[in-house]
């Protein structure tokens, strides 16, 4: 490049851009989600060119949100949805419905369970002493179904590596002999 004696970076005007600016970005979808208003199913991972923008006067703990744009592949319908970063997931704005996550609902139920059995044991010292014995016991069961399955796995293979290099020798030397006969 030829930079003339006489330039001076400082005289190159900067870019004003607004703070809510929209980017023209390819992603896919984050979960599976179905249109409100032609009922067509968006599977995760279906691509689409959307428009990303920061939303205004929301953050956790420092990072962005950010909404991102969609259409729907058969209506064009517009679909938005949200990063939520606190719960390392996305949120469904308007447009869609997001389908049912049996993953999500496992997760919430076993979380209300652990919260509820450390209350329980809070209160009350025997309720310990038993889930104690009932965690033992049942990590008792699953060694012992574990040492079942080691046990057939030795069973059924059973395989003599020697037996069959000295068997399989042992045939190759026999056809040798019928082709030298």
């Amino acid at each position: 490049k030829y930079y003339p004696p006489d330039f001076d970076p400082a005289k190159i005007p900067k870019l004003k851009l607004p703070k809510d600016r929209q980017y023209v970005v390819r992603l896919m979808a984050p979960f599976n989600m179905r249109c409100k208003t032609c009922g067509e199913y968006i599977y995760k991972g279906k691509k689409f060119n959307a428009r990303k923008e920061t939303v205004q006067n929301e953050a956790y703990l420092g990072l962005p949100i950010f909404r991102f744009y969609i259409k729907c592949t058969r209506c064009l319908a517009e679909i938005t949805f949200k990063t939520d970063p606190e719960n390392t997931d996305y949120t469904m704005e308007h447009g869609a419905t997001r389908n049912f996550q049996a993953e999500k609902l496992l997760e919430e139920e076993e979380k209300r369970m652990q919260k509820e059995r450390e209350e329980e044991e809070l209160n009350n010292p025997m309720k310990v002493l038993e889930n104690r014995t009932k965690d033992s016991k049942l990590e008792m069961e699953v060694l012992e179904n574990l040492q079942e399955l080691k046990e057939l796995n030795q069973r059924q293979a059973n395989v003599d590596f020697e037996a069959m290099l000295k068997q399989y020798k042992e045939l190759e030397e026999e056809q040798k002999r019928r082709e030298q006969e």
